[in-house]
This record gives structure tokens, sequence and C-alpha cells, in this order.
């Protein structure tokens, strides 16, 4: 794979998500948003059970690190907590209002990165940042 790679799978990341909104939109309907996330996680598991086999990505687990175990769990559980949110929040608003507001994600990453990791973004960067947290608010505030 080439240098940008990274970017088409960040599309692909976005398309799926978009489309994530909009389907778990109508399969909320007369469901408990909770339930609803269970059934997902099901079939995330059951997906990537079966895409790990077919292209013989499983690993040992004895080759995670102590440091790998932990951020991952960590990793885990806040993806099971941002799911449950966003299915409740996705049961009660609209698509078109939650998916925006869900997107602030964006500039959370960007701030957590500088004081986390330390990555140093440019004026650019943050301009562009400022600018996606503008575009959210217009967005989910828009009525």
């Amino acid at each position: 794979m080439g240098a940008s790679a990274w970017f088409y799978w960040a599309i692909a990341s976005a398309i799926f998500a978009a489309m994530t909104a909009i389907f778990a939109k109508l399969g909320l309907q007369g469901i408990n948003s909770d339930f609803a996330t269970f059934i997902r996680t099901w079939v995330i598991l059951a997906a990537l059970t079966l895409f790990l086999t077919y292209t013989h990505k499983w690993q040992p687990l004895s080759s995670l690190s102590g440091k790998n175990w932990l951020f991952l769990i960590l990793s885990g559980l806040a993806t099971g907590a941002s799911w449950v949110a966003y299915f409740k929040a996705l049961q009660m608003g609209n698509a078109s209002q939650v998916a925006p507001i869900d997107k602030l994600s964006v500039v959370l990453v960007a701030i957590f990165a500088v004081v986390f990791l330390g990555e140093k973004p440019s004026g650019q960067d943050w301009m562009g940042i400022g600018l996606v947290a503008t575009g959210v608010l217009v967005l989910a505030l828009k009525r």
C-alpha cells in the first residue's frame, strides 16, 4: 500500500460511519438502544472473526504486551461507552443533528493528541480543527 493508503481507509470509515447512523436510526425503532448496541456488538464480533480467519491475521494472545492489553481494553471500554451514548442519542434525536455532534470527536482527538501524544498541529491544522468545530455547531444547533 502506498503512503496515502490511510486516506482511502479513512474515507471508507467515513462512508461506513454515515451508513451506521442511518441504519441504526432505522433499526432502533421500537427497541431499547442498549439492547440494539448489544446486537450490533455481536454482529461486529462475528464479522471480525470471519475476517481474521479469512485473511489469516490471527495472532497469539501471548504476543500482546501489558501495554497493548491495557490500552486496547481502555479503547474497547471507550468504544462501548461511545456506542451506548450514540445509540441513545440517535433514538432520542435526529440523525442529522446527532451525527455532527458525534463528530466533535475530530476536535477532541486533535486536542487529546497534543496533550497525551505530544503531537504538534500546525496553524493550518488548528484552523481546520476550528472550522470543524464551527461546522459541527452550525449543523447540530440548526433547530
